[in-house]
C-alpha cells in the first residue's frame, strides 16, 4: 500500500434526529441523520409521514381531480 493517500479512519458518532446515537467506524466525523433504524416506519411498523413543503396536500388535491373526473364518466 502506498503511503499517505489513504482517508483516517477512526470511531465517529452517527447522531439521528430522534436522539438516537450510533457509534461506527468511518472517514468522517460527526455524522448527522435525519432517520435511522430506530425511528423508521419500516423497522418500527409506524407510519411517520414526512411532509415538505405541503407536497402530499398537493398530491391528494391533484389525486382527487382525477378521481372525481374518472368517477364522472
Amino acid at each position: 500500500m502506498k503511503k499517505d493517500i489513504h482517508p483516517k479512519y477512526a470511531q465517529t458518532k452517527i447522531r439521528c434526529a430522534c436522539g438516537n446515537e450510533i457509534e461506527v467506524g468511518s472517514t468522517r466525523d460527526n455524522i448527522t441523520v435525519e432517520i435511522c433504524s430506530s425511528c423508521h416506519p419500516f423497522f418500527t411498523g409506524k407510519q411517520k409521514l414526512v411532509d415538505t413543503a405541503g407536497r402530499i396536500e398537493r398530491f391528494r388535491k391533484k389525486y382527487a381531480k382525477f378521481q372525481s373526473q374518472e368517477k364522472a364518466s
